[in-house]
């Protein structure tokens, strides 16, 4: 088994590496010199099975900056868990050498010079040069499983509703997937998409609305390195709750926690070695699943786009975070032998784009599926003096220009932008195109709504999220990070119970506090509710933007957690 020593020995390549404060060409360059792809992509084959796990890449074809969270809040049984540890905290956790490749990668500390050092991550032409190798090492014996979140998330993505990623991961010939944001393209366009994939969608929680039935396959059996391997597919159980329901009507969805139990209880009667679940829950709800249905070896999570450099044991479950963006391949080689997982070995190998290889073939594909857009892709709309980002439990300053936008473009006096977690960065004095905004809000359902709602709704609104997002119990977080706010501040107490989370609601430009009885013009985007009007937010951002040539953000003043 390969220890964490082990581990961050490999994915760092040590040797060579500059502190944290530097930045430049000659920086860069030297930096890269101390990285591999040999350093990066080695490892000594373990035991007869691995599993290749990629999830929430988001339709990011092309290799991208991503700054993860600098705040992570577990509540309940998981506060101060993984992956609710982030920063200094995290680094020294995992033991991991500040101003290093996995600082870099795997925190929000000293982003911006780090970045400057080690360049862009991801680009499914590197992810592909990854897969490959490890398919060419392990022959017959591995399986390349994607975790959903696929599809959605750039502007080729909308223009194609998925055709793009469609193309390119038929090309990375998976073995299965499973999915969330997929299913916002509606049901006719996902029928569809699934009847051409040539490899299974798995959704063992989604039913027949009407009939109550399983609407897709729940799992897929497969034989590698002489073991029978049950695949169960999980998608997100909240997606006609944090999406539009109206684009899905036919399909319900759930955890379903029984009907898993009783596919492991199939699955090991019917002879499989090792049980899979290709989940979509977010990591948390997958701890709790992972300590109340015995029988899984593996949960490969998706959803709340964690990295972590080692698996998180619960009994005998494998819990793997592989990350989001296409920046991390996770790598899990298991000997399974007599019906159980003997011993494991992992790997999660970051993709530093500028030091691993790029597959010719699936480089000049992601070149045939953006040609007709590279152009708009490449138009210039602004530039940023401030680091750009979405990431994070309350705010990100990218998000803060969204709700900026909706204040000026929309004449209001409060604006909401939701909590998603999807959505590249930006480095200073970098250019945003229309491919940067657009990979921070391309979706099907853009309308910027402009409303009036009384203070009592807006905390309402502001209760309903926190709850979804600081619930105790993980079965009842619904949603992604808490919406963001602008134009008003206000306080939360995560601990706090359902409906007291939220106080000291405040108008930031004149410092009044905002009374329940009172309306306020609201103005926001990405409702989920059928029918809402308004403007695309491109459309708003880009507007504002034209009179914004130059993007200050201010220290973001909205927010204030309650220790």
């Amino acid at each position: 088994m390969i220890s964490r020593r082990e581990f961050l020995m490999a994915a760092t390549a040590t040797g060579a590496l500059l502190g944290s404060g530097t930045a430049g060409g000659w920086a860069r360059l030297m930096a890269q010199q101390g990285l591999t792809e040999e350093g990066l992509l080695s490892m000594p084959a373990f035991g007869n099975v691995t599993l290749v796990h990629i999830t929430d890449i988001h339709a990011q074809l092309k290799p991208i900056y991503f700054r993860e969270p600098s705040i992570n809040l577990g509540v309940g049984e998981v506060a101060g868990l993984p992956p609710h540890v982030t920063g200094a905290d995290f680094l020294k956790l995992y033991k991991i050498e500040p101003g290093s490749p996995d600082a870099y990668a795997l925190t929000s500390e000293d982003f911006v010079a780090l970045a400057r050092t080690y360049g862009r991550m991801g680009g499914m032409d590197r992810v592909a040069s990854i897969v490959k190798r490890i398919r060419d090492e392990r022959g017959g014996n591995m399986l390349l499983l994607d975790g959903g979140d696929t599809w959605q998330g750039s502007y080729t993505a909308n223009q194609t509703a998925g055709a793009d990623m469609i193309e390119i991961m038929a090309a990375l010939r998976p073995d299965a997937m499973t999915g969330h944001w997929e299913f916002t393209y509606g049901t006719e366009r996902v029928q569809e998409a699934i009847d051409s994939l040539g490899f299974p969608f798995l959704g063992s929680n989604i039913y027949d609305a009407e009939w109550d039935e399983p609407a897709f396959e729940p799992l897929a059996t497969f034989e590698r390195g002489g073991a029978k391997i049950a695949v169960i597919g999980q998608a997100f159980p909240y997606t006609p709750i944090a999406n539009p329901r109206w684009k899905i009507p036919e399909w319900s969805f759930g955890i379903r926690e029984e009907d898993i139990a009783a596919h492991v209880e199939d699955a090991r009667s019917g002879g499989a070695d090792l049980v899979v679940l290709l989940s979509h829950n977010g990591f948390d709800v997958d701890r709790k699943l992972a300590s109340r249905v015995p029988g899984i070896d593996v949960i490969l999570a998706g959803h709340t786009h964690d990295a972590l450099p080692e698996p998180v044991v619960i009994g005998k479950t494998l819990l793997v975070a592989s990350g989001s963006n296409g920046k991390f391949v996770s790598r899990l080689d298991l000997d399974v032998q007599g019906g159980e997982v003997r011993g494991f070995a992992y790997r999660l190998i970051p993709v530093f784009s500028d030091v691993i290889t790029a597959d010719p073939d699936i480089a000049t594909l992601i070149d045939k599926v953006r040609a007709p857009y590279e152009e708009e892709l490449a138009r210039e709309l602004a530039m940023t003096e401030s680091l750009l980002y979405r990431r994070g439990n309350f705010n990100g300053t990218f998000d803060d220009v969204f709700c900026q936008a909706l204040i000026e473009e929309r004449e209001a006096d409060i604006s909401l932008s939701p909590g998603f977690r999807w959505g590249t960065s930006l480095l200073p004095e970098q250019a945003i195109t229309v491919e940067d905004l657009h990979n921070a809000c391309a979706m099907t359902y853009p309308a910027a709504y402009r409303t009036t709602m009384s203070g009592s709704m807006l905390k309402e609104v502001l209760e309903d999220v926190a709850d979804n997002l600081f619930n105790p119990d993980p079965y009842y977080q619904q949603g992604g990070d808490m919406v963001r706010v602008g134009g008003m501040a206000y306080a939360v107490d995560p601990r706090a119970g359902m409906g007291a989370r939220i106080s000291d609601m405040t108008l930031l430009k004149t410092g009044e506090a905002v009374e329940p009885s009172k309306d306020y013009v609201v103005a926001g985007w990405a409702s989920v509710n059928e029918g809402t009007e308004g403007p695309p937010i491109w459309d708003v951002v880009e507007a504002w933007l034209a009179r914004n040539p130059v993007v200050r953000v201010p220290d973001n003043r909205g927010v204030r957690v309650k220790a």
